[in-house]
């Protein structure tokens, strides 16, 4: 095995995902383990990393595997060597600036959340110390 490929235990530690996690992702087809050992573990490299890195940031802002999928095929379109059209180059990253634009709103809209729910927690914090000990 090469030092540059993990097997599927080092990668759930550095990504702090389980690895059944890791292994629907990869039955989704949102993530491709890079190769095989000669025993058949999956193998990773630092480029899947990323890759189960973007999905872990995406899954609490709710964001559907289908999303997911989208996103990603899009930057790896992006990524790719191969010289683009530029029409498909603009609609790719019109494609990225929406789930920016998405992400932001997200991230303001559980902001609102926190806000409320610390609000509550004051709210009971303040009824409790009113309250004489017996």
């Amino acid at each position: 095995m090469s030092s540059e490929h993990m097997q599927i235990g080092e990668v759930a530690t550095r990504t702090e995902l389980s690895l059944r996690t890791i292994r629907h992702y990869e039955e989704t087809g949102l993530v491709i383990p890079s190769a095989r050992s000669q025993g058949g573990f999956r193998l990773y490299t630092e480029a899947d990393i990323a890759r189960l890195m973007v999905i872990r940031r995406m899954k609490p802002l709710g964001f559907t595997l289908d999303e997911m999928r989208a996103l990603l095929e899009a930057t790896d379109r992006l990524d790719s060597d191969e010289e683009l059209p530029p029409e498909e180059r603009e609609e790719l990253l019109e494609r990225i600036r929406g789930f920016d634009q998405a992400a932001r709103q997200r991230v303001e809209d559980l902001r609102t959340q926190l806000s409320r729910a610390e609000e509550f927690a004051a709210t009971l914090a303040v009824r409790l110390a009113r309250i004489p000990a017996p």
